[in-house]
């Protein structure tokens, strides 16, 4: 399908930051919607798929009324990951250093609307989806509001198929390098000078996952990370801190479990168990969710898609065996005891 369109009335300052340095705005639409276009001056040419041209349409369009300022590489990838506009879905506002933070997708929305309702969320999901971030910004903006006396971040410290061995150090030493993806987080949401003085205050903790046993956590907003790397027996120590006053958020991606193959999946068997727990809420988030470059939801879709052709493929006969026919009874023939003589 070939559409046209003519972007009135001509304005070559909005048409240069349309089109990006060199056309790379336009390259980027081309190869994340598998479309391809040409310009002469205003007049643009989409030539591809039904579907993909009329959204490459869209998000030419929606570019075009934001063009009076160059827009950045980012901001278009954030469109081509959402639903082809720059203005992010309906959720809570929060109070963190980002104003502009909002969901980028409806199931991020619904993501944040479960976390302000529910004691217990649990955001499940594949990489560049903000299952983290999201949890990270919620928890902050309730420290802000002193919703919360303090946050408490967590994740098991699990090498993702590799063994590192000794690690030098002190013991926080140590269990940083597992816990860099939530200080990266505070650091953005927060600023780094708010972030030391919230540790110095105890209003902050990242610890392992192994450090929870035996506590009562009480009036605090607590995070699992990583949660697809927990036994069975830690995921259920885990929900069993909660206190009074305090909110859970459990975050991990079922396709990326870095545990033995013999060993269960903390956050698969929790999702089974507790689906229809009233108070819990569990939230899917698919790749179209993902915020990151176009080219990730391309990756997970392609790896989910490799997985199910390497389930194995059995035959409806073998899957659902025929009863077996019952074999008719046959009763023993009735004898008679032979009568001694006299």
């Amino acid at each position: 399908m070939i559409l046209r369109h003519t972007f009135a009335p001509l304005n070559n300052t909005r048409l240069s930051h349309l089109c990006g340095p060199t056309d790379e705005h336009l390259r980027t639409i081309e190869i994340a919607l598998e479309v391809r276009i040409a310009h002469r001056h205003e007049q643009f040419k989409i030539e591809g798929p039904k579907a993909k041209a009329q959204r490459a349409m869209d998000v030419l369009q929606a570019m075009y009324e934001m063009a009076a300022r160059p827009i950045q590489p980012s901001t278009v990838q954030l469109m081509l990951s959402g639903d082809g506009s720059a203005e992010a879905s309906d959720g809570p506002s929060l109070a963190t250093r980002r104003a502009d933070l909002k969901p980028r997708s409806q199931n991020q929305a619904v993501y944040l609307d479960n976390i302000a309702e529910f004691d217990i969320t649990f955001g499940i999901g594949p990489a560049g989806t903000g299952k983290t971030y999201l949890a990270v910004a919620a928890a902050v903006d309730a420290l802000q509001r002193s919703a919360v006396q303090r946050i408490v971040l967590t994740r098991p410290a699990v090498e993702a198929g590799e063994r590192l061995g000794f690690l030098p150090g002190d013991l926080n030493q140590k269990v940083d390098p597992y816990l860099r993806p939530l200080y990266d987080a505070l650091y953005e949401l927060m600023g780094y000078d708010q972030v030391v003085k919230a540790f110095e205050r105890q209003q902050l903790e990242i610890a392992p996952l192994a450090f929870m046993r035996g506590r009562t956590l009480n009036n605090a907003f607590v995070i699992l990370d990583e949660a697809q790397n927990t036994t069975p027996e830690q995921m259920k120590m885990f929900l069993t801190r909660v206190g009074f006053g305090t909110k859970t958020v459990i975050t991990g991606d079922v396709s990326q479990i870095d545990l033995p193959k013999t060993q269960m999946s903390g956050l698969v068997e929790a999702e089974r168990i507790l689906r229809r727990t009233p108070g819990i809420a569990i939230t899917r988030l698919t790749s179209a969710d993902i915020v990151r470059h176009p080219l990730v939801a391309r990756i997970v879709d392609a790896y989910d898609a490799a997985r199910l052709d390497d389930l194995p493929r059995i035959s409806p006969a073998l899957a659902i065996p025929e009863p077996e026919p019952e074999l008719p009874r046959v009763g023993l023939p009735k004898t008679r005891t032979p009568r001694a003589k006299n």
